[in-house]
């Protein structure tokens, strides 16, 4: 689906790919997109707002920015800490030894990475 804001457009693509990776169990996949998901979401609502975007990929930090244009993204604080844990281990092979201490994510964390996107999704369609 095509958007005049070209951050959700990149979104929904994350999205679509986070949903096809959990079908194809590629868990590590599902949690990077949906990371990556919220970031563009968020981008998104700062770029609609008007608001320089940060070259940041901390959701916290941009979180933090776009509640004063979407208060209800204040319950998102900490599903954008889980989040902002797999940005980098799911990336690389060579990350940060300890970074994620149960290993990589599995089946359920996937799972919950995915509805944390669809749910910011929604919240942010709704407004």
């Amino acid at each position: 689906m095509k958007r005049p804001n070209k951050w959700f457009s990149f979104a929904d693509e994350d999205w679509l790919v986070a949903k096809q990776t959990l079908k194809d169990g590629i868990y590590n996949q599902v949690c990077f997109h949906s990371q990556q998901g919220v970031e563009k979401l968020l981008k998104g609502v700062l770029h609609q707002g008007g608001q320089k975007i940060p070259k940041t990929h901390h959701l916290q930090e941009l979180l933090g920015m776009c509640i004063k244009h979407l208060p209800s993204l204040k319950d998102f604080e900490e599903d954008c800490l889980l989040l902002d844990r797999y940005y980098i281990p799911t990336r690389y092979p060579d990350a940060l030894p300890g970074a994620l201490p149960e290993g990589l994510p599995n089946k359920e964390d996937a799972e919950q990475a995915l509805r944390i996107l669809e749910n910011m999704r929604q919240c942010i369609e709704k407004k």
